[in-house]
């Protein structure tokens, strides 16, 4: 893959243009250049350019995380907007339970 902020998966699915969903949708808990202690869910991440592209993309101290997430028709659905509520469904059910029972803490 070259370093251009916009991967694609063998099959040919690529990046939507503008879009950046799963830079902001999910939690980070890894250190990302700028966010030493990761980013919480719905934050968008530092490292996105003004064209929702990744700046780190194909850099060694971007995140396993990060480049474990590739484009996918289920995921990035037919636009941004399903693609941010995918990823925050995603969020929500893999989140660790809090002490209270309730994984979102209410």
């Amino acid at each position: 893959m070259a370093s251009s902020g916009s991967p694609s998966d063998a099959q040919g699915y690529a990046c939507r243009p503008g879009c950046g969903a799963c830079c902001i949708a999910p939690s980070i808990s890894s250190p990302i250049p700028g966010m030493p202690f990761g980013k919480p869910a719905k934050t968008r991440c530092v490292q996105l350019d003004e064209n929702e592209r990744c700046m780190i993309f194909g850099h060694p101290d971007r995140p396993a995380v990060c480049a474990s997430l590739q484009p996918d028709p289920v995921m990035c659905g037919d636009n941004r907007e399903q693609a941010l509520r995918w990823l925050g469904y995603v969020e929500t059910v893999t989140a660790p339970a809090h002490p209270d029972g309730g994984a979102d803490g209410s």
